[in-house]
């Protein structure tokens, strides 16, 4: 088993991009969802709602990131100290963030219809995992609710043979992709080492709204697909309906397209059936 690609997603719910490598950080890969739309009230905003989120490019750099819309290029920088501070709410947790400029909430506003602004997370360490699945000291970034997630071409190739409209791995927005396994054979890890990197798989990740859009224009086809199929083959569990992952590093390291995957620790399928 070999890693077949690697993404990093800047801002939450923007397009992200493949990379052949990439510095895995206590809190998840480097560069990943540090930044968040926001809306007036300091809640998050993502493509749930806001579907349109899709076409939005954000592009890292040394200095902050990209944004790229509708022809438009806007350079953001990372907010200093001296950046207007906000308390922002990503589900149940309230995060110190820093505000972006308000050129960038300008035109992430007009992009959107309504009025947005951008804060970026300074200090990832602020931000608690779950502690019914973690361990004291582990950290997430602006991601739903984990480090990382982790998805299996195999798995992806098990849903397609069901799918009159085959999807591909973009719609479930993984970090890591896995090639070689056979499918659901992530379901029965509980650590896997990935290059030199080691990886606790705390729980299967449940799919929401997002999964049905297209990847570049958050457009639908109105069929709920594919989570109405991963529902009919089984893929539901206590939480949701399952595709993926999460997982939280133990310690840090480069990861690669190519190295090699693997399971440190296996069990019984952590896909525990609802009304188990």
């Amino acid at each position: 088993m070999h890693v077949a690609a690697l993404h990093r997603y800047p801002v939450k719910s923007l397009q992200g991009q493949s990379v052949p490598s990439a510095m895995v950080e206590p809190h998840g890969l480097a560069g990943d969802r540090r930044w968040m739309v926001i809306d007036g009230a300091g809640r998050f905003v993502t493509r749930r709602e806001r579907p349109h989120m899709a076409r939005i490019e954000a592009l890292p750099t040394p200095e902050g990131i990209v944004l790229r819309h509708a022809g438009r290029e806007l350079p953001v920088p990372f907010p200093d100290e001296r950046a207007p501070h906000a308390e922002v709410t990503i589900w149940r947790d309230r995060v110190p963030a820093r505000l972006a400029t308000a050129e960038a909430s300008a035109l992430l506003s007009g992009a959107l219809g309504v009025d947005v602004r951008l804060a970026y997370l300074a200090d990832p360490a602020l931000r608690p995992v779950d502690p019914a699945y973690a361990v004291p000291g582990d950290r997430v970034s602006f991601a739903d609710g984990y480090p990382m997630l982790l998805t299996g071409e195999g798995s992806l190739g098990a849903l397609n043979v069901h799918l009159a409209v085959p999807v591909t791995m973009r719609r479930f927005r993984p970090n890591i992709v896995i090639g070689g396994a056979a499918p659901w054979a992530e379901d029965e890890w509980r650590q896997v080492r990935i290059g030199t990197v080691v990886f606790r798989v705390v729980k299967p990740c449940s799919r929401c709204v997002i999964v049905t859009q297209d990847p570049d224009s958050g457009e639908t086809a109105g069929d709920n697909e594919p989570l109405a199929t991963l529902r009919r083959i089984g893929r539901m569990a206590k939480g949701g309906i399952m595709f993926g992952q999460n997982l939280i590093p133990d310690g840090s390291g480069i990861v690669r397209v190519g190295d090699r995957v693997e399971p440190v620790e296996t069990g019984p399928s952590n896909l525990i059936r609802a009304g188990a």
